[in-house]
């Protein structure tokens, strides 16, 4: 097992944003002599200065933690699961959005796309899945690209693919994590499903597209994450809420098109 120091540490965070030392101890207000010295293990960092660093490197919650742990002091960050009484209000905050967002579809999920929280409005599509992929954990990734989920419903799948792909791709090359280019590995790899075919059309945004019913239905959707956040748990979920992207799909719903005036 290599262990790493806490200087080895940062300069990979450093590193891996593409940050001169110069530009992080401008960033952080300190000497780029000081940024060198904490990087080859020569100078000992406090705990405010890891801190100071790992902020301008945006470096995440958990890793913070590491960070510290490597310093030699304790972690910062509480991990607290999202029924944690600690949560009661960020919790609140969510169960509002999720209820506010109906009659269309919205779910939580946390930083390896397993889902925490839905809407009643998902619950419909999910009574089309197979019940061996709605056990605990369920993954979203899994779950929209398994011809047993989703997949068989989506019209436009290498769409979809292409949009997962991009996603926790940026989410790997911000903060990797094993299990999560596991799944990466074995439902976004080559594949033949993503030979070139017909894109949809569209001025503003690709929609996923759905076939309900013998209906199309197309969907985009927004993320949410929050702000501020001290713990860890909060700093990795997001919710994803769904839009109908034209009348057709707002009529489902049963609402007026989006956009459309009172």
């Amino acid at each position: 097992m290599i262990v790493h120091t806490v200087g080895e540490l940062l300069r990979h965070w450093r590193q891996r944003r593409g940050v001169s030392q110069l530009d992080l101890a401008i960033a952080a207000d300190v000497s780029a002599r000081h940024v060198s010295l904490v990087e080859t293990g020569r100078s000992r960092p406090s705990a405010e200065m890891i801190l100071r660093l790992a902020e301008q490197l945006h470096v995440p919650l958990r890793d913070r933690n590491r960070l510290l742990l490597a310093g030699g002091f304790a972690p910062r960050y509480a991990e607290r699961p999202l029924d944690d009484t600690a949560l009661a209000a960020a919790r609140d905050a969510v169960r509002r959005v999720l209820r506010a967002h109906e009659p269309y579809p919205a779910l939580v999920f946390d930083r390896r796309w397993n889902i925490v929280m839905t809407n009643r409005a998902v619950e419909p599509f999910l009574a089309q899945v197979a019940p061996e992929l709605l056990r605990p954990p369920v993954n979203l990734v899994r779950l929209g690209l398994d011809p047993r989920g989703f997949a068989s419903m989506v019209v436009n799948l290498a769409d979809v693919r292409a949009v997962f792909r991009s996603r926790i791709g940026r989410q790997l090359a911000v903060a990797p994590d094993p299990e999560l280019t596991a799944l990466y590995e074995e439902l976004l790899g080559s594949d033949p499903r993503d030979a070139p075919g017909p894109r949809v059309e569209s001025d503003v945004l690709i929609p996923m597209i759905l076939r309900v019913g013998g209906r199309e239905l197309r969907l985009f959707s927004t993320i949410t994450t929050f702000g501020t956040p001290m713990d860890i748990t909060l700093d990795e979920v997001a919710i994803e809420s769904y839009y109908p992207a034209d009348a057709e799909s707002a009529a489902f719903f049963g609402t007026r098109e989006p956009g459309a005036s009172r």
